[in-house]
């Protein structure tokens, strides 16, 4: 596997990234297990990058990534977005305090 740093941060990241939106099972059925073996394979092939967001299954893609990364001891980055469901229809709502309760959810 190949990386880059990211930007100027001290950060190795996999040129592959991993995007989690399909273990959601919103655009079909993908077995729990499948997911997570998915998730064990790119690990093991290097990549440390993974995209999720609070709406892929409504937290499905985020719960099996994370029941997955707590059994590797590997340096993983996230990149997850939110915004589509709570109350962030209005953007007076995306205060700091707001941001930093959904990282911890």
């Amino acid at each position: 596997m190949n990386y880059k740093q990211l930007g100027n941060t001290d950060m190795k990241i996999s040129e592959l990234s991993f995007g989690t939106w399909a273990m959601g099972s919103d655009w079909g059925n993908v077995s729990v297990e499948d997911a997570k073996q998915a998730i064990h394979y790119a690990i093991n092939q290097g990549v440390n990058f993974f995209d999720t967001a609070d709406v892929y299954g409504m937290g499905k893609s985020e719960q099996i990534l994370g029941e997955v990364l707590k059994e590797r001891t590997e340096r993983i980055y996230i990149a997850t977005k939110f915004g589509r469901k709570d109350d962030f229809t209005n953007p007076d709502n995306y205060t700091y305090e707001k941001v930093k309760k959904l990282c911890r959810k």
